[in-house]
């Protein structure tokens, strides 16, 4: 089944009072971002006091940012503001802001992701904290510190993981409660949930019990040549600046859906200084199909498709605050519903 969340970009009192009216409408959660402004964490507890219904996301909190500890203390504090709402969004960013915006070495990310998980939940679950592994040693040996039980009482403590790269999907397959994917194409979601699959079968594990949450923009428009224009365009900077020249995990996961030879030259464009035509060298269906964009018979056939792929929530991207926006996301629920009502999805 399908859901609808929402993603804001900040929060206000205009944007509170969106999310209100979310929640009165029947989304599902809604999702702070964190890059090198906002944090994920504080608007949450804002919009914890301002809701009592709707699921509230980090998305993404950025590890290494903050310590295991911190962000288990941080959560089981947004669990016991919201009445339990609140959903743990991780991610491990990239290189360029975390080395140069929080001064922590971007190293093992496979690895920190793992043990911040476990030690999270740990944490969450009421046990004292003895954790020796190989990006955390908690106590540290030899010093001083002994494993300490939390004071808080345990509350579990649902947590996505954020991941493009097949070892970081397997992984969420293999220890994740929820999978936030972006740079998704539902035509060629076996790039993503192949691994997703593969990391759940080693556990164990089956993909019905993750939420596969897939950030999109939406836009109703008969115009569809124009809006996917315009939403390609945007991509220029994610394919171009988010990484280096030599890593950026948006491109690799595009490259793997098929437009590698795309990427490379957008992204050679881009570091050339030529970024009105990296924007115009982004292909159109790069800004159709990761997105909701068309009339409503159109959008509701792109659900057909992502709901086929097994996702189970998408994510709104809030382009505004205000009415219009309110008046897209019911226009979006009601597709949903209909869409739902068809028959169960299929997980291949």
């Amino acid at each position: 089944m399908l859901r609808v969340a929402i993603g804001v970009t900040e929060v206000t009192e205009q944007v509170a009072r969106l999310v209100a009216d979310a929640e009165a409408l029947g989304a599902h959660s809604v999702w702070a971002p964190e890059a090198w402004g906002y944090d994920a964490l504080t608007p949450l507890a804002f919009l914890a006091a301002r809701t009592s219904t709707i699921r509230l996301g980090s998305g993404i909190a950025q590890l290494g940012a903050r310590t295991p500890a911190m962000l288990a203390m941080s959560a089981l504090s947004l669990q016991a503001l919201s009445g339990g709402r609140f959903l743990l969004g991780l991610g491990v960013s990239g290189p360029q802001i975390m080395e140069g915006w929080h001064g922590v070495r971007f190293a093992a990310p496979l690895r920190a992701t793992r043990e911040t998980v476990e030690i999270v939940r740990a944490i969450a679950a009421g046990h004292r904290l003895d954790y020796q592994g190989g990006a955390y040693q908690i106590p540290l040996p030899g010093g001083a510190g002994r494993p300490i039980r939390s004071m808080v009482a345990p509350a579990p403590v649902p947590i996505y993981l954020a991941a493009l790269g097949p070892r970081n999907l397997e992984l969420t397959g293999e220890l994740a409660d929820g999978w936030i994917g972006n740079a998704f194409i539902p035509e060629s979601a076996s790039a993503f949930v192949d691994h997703l699959q593969a990391g759940a079968s080693r556990a164990g594990r089956s993909l019905d019990g993750l939420d596969l949450l897939i950030p999109v923009s939406l836009e109703i428009t008969d115009d569809v040549a124009e809006a996917a224009a315009r939403h390609a365009a945007g991509y220029a900077f994610t394919i171009g600046a988010m990484g280096s020249a030599t890593q950026n995990f948006y491109n690799a996961a595009f490259s793997r859906q098929g437009f590698a030879e795309d990427v490379q030259a957008v992204q050679q464009l881009w570091l050339a200084g030529k970024r009105e035509e990296a924007a115009a060298r982004v292909p159109r269906d790069i800004g159709f199909k990761t997105n909701l964009i068309g009339p409503p018979e159109i959008i509701r056939d792109r659900l057909r498709l992502y709901r086929a792929a097994g996702v189970t929530t998408l994510q709104v991207k809030s382009a505004g605050q205000g009415r219009a926006t309110l008046d897209a996301i019911a226009a979006l629920i009601d597709l949903v519903d209909e869409v739902n009502r068809e028959g169960q999805p299929r997980r291949d």
